[in-house]
C-alpha cells in the first residue's frame, strides 16, 4: 500500500471514529480500530491525537479544494444554490450530524491549539472565497446585480454555519416540520439570493437542487 493510500485509509478511519465517538471521547485506539491499523503505526506517523486530527482537517480541506476546482458545470446561480444546499441535513442524516457535532467540539479547541486554529482559518477563508468567486462570476455573467462580494460571502457563510451549529447542538427546537438547516437555506435563498438576481435570471428551488445533487450530503 502506498503512503497516499495509507493516509487516505487512516483519514477515513478518523471520520468514522469521530462519527461514532465524538471528539471528547476519541482515542487513537478508536481510530486504529476503524482503519484496521495498529496504534503503533499511527504513532509512527503522528506523535499525538491532536496532530492526527489536525492532519484530518487538512485532508478534508484538500478534498474540498479539489471539489471546488472540479466544480460541476452550471450557471453561477445554480452553483450558489448548490453551495447553500450542501448545508442542509436530511431527516435521517444522523451520521452526518454526529460528524459535524464532533467537528464543533474540535473547533472549540481552536483558541488553544495553533494547528487546529490554522486549519479553521483556512476553512473559513475557503468557504468565503468560494462564495465570492461564484458571486463575481454571476455579476460578470449578468445573472446577479452588483454587490460587495466579500461582505455578502461572509454573511452567507456565517448564516449557514450558524444554522448547522444550531441544529447539531439543539436539534429542531422548537419542533418544526423540517430540519432547521433546510428552513435557513430556504430563507437564505429568498432573502439573500433572490434580491441579487437580475430580471431575466431564474433560480432552481431548493428541492430541485437537492434532487440534482446525489452527493449533497458530503462531509
Amino acid at each position: 500500500m502506498s503512503e497516499i493510500e495509507c493516509r487516505d485509509e487512516i483519514m477515513d478511519g478518523v471520520y468514522r471514529a469521530l462519527c461514532t465517538h465524538g471528539y471528547a471521547d476519541l482515542t487513537v485506539q478508536n481510530i486504529a480500530d476503524e482503519c484496521s491499523k495498529s496504534t503503533s503505526l499511527l504513532h509512527y506517523h503522528y506523535d499525538t491525537k491532536e496532530e492526527l486530527l489536525g492532519e484530518f482537517l487538512d485532508h478534508i480541506l484538500d478534498e474540498y479544494e479539489c471539489r471546488v476546482e472540479n466544480r460541476a458545470e452550471g450557471t453561477p446561480t445554480e452553483q450558489l444554490c448548490a453551495f447553500i444546499a450542501r448545508y442542509v441535513f436530511g431527516p435521517d442524516d444522523d451520521e452526518r450530524e454526529s460528524y459535524h457535532l464532533a467537528l464543533l467540539e474540535m473547533r472549540a479547541q481552536g483558541p488553544f491549539d495553533d494547528q487546529i486554529r490554522d486549519e479553521l482559518v483556512r476553512a473559513d477563508e475557503l468557504l468565503r472565497e468560494t462564495v465570492a468567486e461564484i458571486l463575481e462570476a454571476g455579476i460578470d455573467a449578468g445573472e446577479f446585480e452588483a454587490v460587495d462580494v466579500d461582505r455578502t460571502a461572509a454573511f452567507v457563510v456565517a448564516t449557514l454555519d450558524g444554522a448547522r451549529t444550531r441544529q447539531v447542538t439543539l436539534g429542531n427546537n422548537p419542533p418544526t416540520d423540517q430540519p432547521y438547516t433546510r428552513t435557513v437555506a430556504e430563507e437564505t435563498l429568498s432573502r439573500v439570493v433572490d434580491p441579487l438576481l437580475t430580471a431575466d435570471t431564474q433560480r432552481p428551488t431548493l428541492a430541485d437542487t437537492l434532487a440534482d445533487m446525489p452527493d449533497w450530503a458530503e462531509r
